[in-house]
């Protein structure tokens, strides 16, 4: 087996980037899970593993916010750790993407989040005494030292969970082969998982959504997500 150091590299590079767009810069919707899993597919050669992967957790992760001292699990971590792992195990096995292989990494790696969550809790701190330094700095007229640590404010973020999401990169080339040697009835119970899984994340994302239809939109979703999957599956038969 053979690793992919640049996959790895790459998946790193664009896992820091988007936590920190997320806290610190821009803040365009980037780190959105269907965003950032989809362009983390883009650049590991997979769109396909990005694209289903975030689907599903920008559906779990839909009715979460940031509000206050409230730290909700980090959805964004979540989603380029999970893609990133499930693209690397699709390069691992060589069959390519599959259902079963995304319901095995959304299994494995969905737990992120409140590891992200763990992360974000203590840089708030770290954050929190740059920003009165950078403050008092700004007051006395130093305003290049306090834009200096307003940026030294950002690069733990981007080391941290850059390194995270390089980890699980690399993790999938380990776990990949492992998916090959699972019985046949196991492979299938996994490919059906997805579906099953994306159901319950739009009832979730519904719920959280407080519409008034919200039941039908859960309906909806899973419908739309679960035939999104056996077309696909259709397409790879053929």
């Amino acid at each position: 087996m053979s690793v992919g150091w640049t996959q790895v590299a790459l998946a790193g590079v664009w896992g820091g980037l988007v936590a920190v767009e997320r806290k610190a810069f821009l803040q365009a919707m980037f780190s959105r899970p269907l965003v950032a899993a989809t362009a983390m597919g883009m650049l590991l050669n997979d769109v396909p593993s990005g694209l289903f992967v975030g689907m599903l957790l920008e559906l779990f992760h839909l009715g979460t916010a940031n509000l206050g001292a409230s730290l909700p699990d980090n959805d964004t971590l979540s989603a380029t750790g999970t893609s990133a792992a499930a693209a690397t195990m699709a390069a691992a096995t060589g069959a390519g993407s599959t259902p079963a292989l995304w319901s095995l990494a959304v299994l494995l790696f969905v737990g992120l989040g409140r590891v992200g969550q763990l992360v974000d809790r203590a840089l708030e701190r770290y954050s929190a005494r740059l920003a009165r330094k950078a403050m008092s700095s700004a007051e006395s007229g130093q305003l290049t030292r306090a834009m200096r640590q307003n940026l030294w404010g950002m690069w733990p973020h981007f080391v941290l969970f850059g390194t995270i999401t390089s980890a699980c990169a690399l993790a999938g080339f380990f776990i990949g082969p492992l998916l090959e040697q699972l019985p046949l009835p196991m492979l299938r119970g996994l490919a059906w998982a997805y579906p099953a899984m994306a159901s319950v994340a739009a009832s979730i994302a519904a719920r959280g959504s407080h519409a008034r239809r919200a039941p039908f939109f859960a309906g909806l979703g899973a419908v739309a997500v679960s035939l999104a999957v056996v077309l696909f599956t259709l397409k790879e038969r053929l």
